[in-house]
């Protein structure tokens, strides 16, 4: 028996999805789904892509740049044509297939970091204007319950008050992750873009713009600073070394450490991720997603981190920024 996906109603988008293959993916292809909305045509280089046979079977698939483009653009003026386009493939492609997207005249739902530099922005903005459609970034953790709590929390106490915050992320990543893309700094912007951005994003979002932005540490494995936010001073420390997990972690056999502390207490936020992918094209599609402008602190402190010449052990340092330099897993530093 053939199944066709066909529109019940005119709220139902059909979309297309760029990086099928990734890690990152099958949240979006879940987003889709549970959102009542068709994936009409998908791309990735790779052909591992099985998982899509328990989403949308009938989705066109494409492993070349212009045959999806050709696919995409023949259904532009029929009811086939595509009205979302939603971005996981590596950074430093997110820059190019926004603008893919656009010029189709749909709108971009893009994974983050959105681009690598703030120039980019400026550039989606004014391709925004001339195509009259939208670029949302997915910046899940504002959504998350207890970081909304929290926010509240910042905006009604006193105003005057600064906060001490310590950030520590460790995500161990094996030698994989250099032969990859993410362990080239050009591609994936380095360790503070790659798994620190929607950090970044969180605490300004939080606690204010920043003021100021010291880098103290930063190697092909990890990034330690200082950031100086409106109502928080920031020490933190991101790291994909295992050799870097507290005693704790270890002993529990984990393979990631996340801790943010306020005033020297844990904040809690380890539970409650597993839906956000969704709810934030819940929010998208309602018109409530969070565009180009408000991607634009993260996306700057990135690309400061990235190109600052770090001070060493000086100042407000995080004490993990004292770990001593390791060897790069491929024998040479990028």
């Amino acid at each position: 028996m053939i199944r066709l996906y066909i529109k019940i109603n005119m709220n139902m988008k059909n979309f297309a999805l760029f990086g099928l293959g990734g890690y990152i993916a099958p949240r979006h292809l879940r987003a889709i789904k549970d959102t009542g909305n068709i994936l009409s045509a998908a791309y990735d280089k790779n052909d591992s892509v099985g998982i899509i046979d328990s989403y949308f079977p009938n989705c066109s698939f494409f492993t070349e740049m212009e045959l999806i483009d050709r696919h995409c653009t023949k259904l532009k003026n029929t009811d086939k044509r595509i009205d979302m386009v939603s971005i996981c493939t590596p950074n430093y492609l997110h820059d190019a297939h926004i603008r893919f997207g656009l010029r189709l005249g749909a709108d971009v739902i893009c994974e983050k970091p959105l681009v690598l530099n703030p120039w980019n922005i400026d550039a989606i903005q004014k391709m925004e204007e001339e195509t009259g459609h939208k670029v949302y970034n997915i910046l899940q953790l504002r959504l998350h319950e207890s970081i909304k709590r929290l926010k509240k929390q910042i905006e009604e106490g006193p105003q005057d008050k600064v906060y001490d915050v310590d950030l520590t992320y460790i995500t161990s990543r094996g030698t994989w992750y250099y032969a990859s893309w993410k362990g080239e700094p050009r591609k994936s912007g380095g360790i503070a873009t790659n798994i620190g951005v929607h950090f970044y994003d969180m605490l300004t979002y939080i606690f204010g713009k920043v003021q100021e932005n010291i880098v103290h540490v930063a190697s092909h494995d990890r990034v330690a600073g200082f950031l100086r936010l409106e109502k928080a001073r920031v020490r933190y420390f991101l790291s994909i070394n295992a050799e870097h997990l507290p005693a704790n972690a270890v002993e529990g056999e984990k393979r990631t450490y996340r801790s943010i502390k306020i005033e020297g207490e844990e904040f809690e936020f380890s539970q409650g991720f597993t839906e956000l992918h969704t709810e934030s094209y819940k929010e998208i599609l309602a018109g409530r997603g969070f565009g180009t402008e408000e991607a634009r602190n993260c996306i700057e402190i990135v690309h400061t981190i990235r190109n600052a010449q770090p001070i060493g052990l000086v100042g407000d340092y995080h004490p993990f920024a004292k770990f001593p330099p390791s060897r790069h897993p491929l024998g040479w530093d990028r």
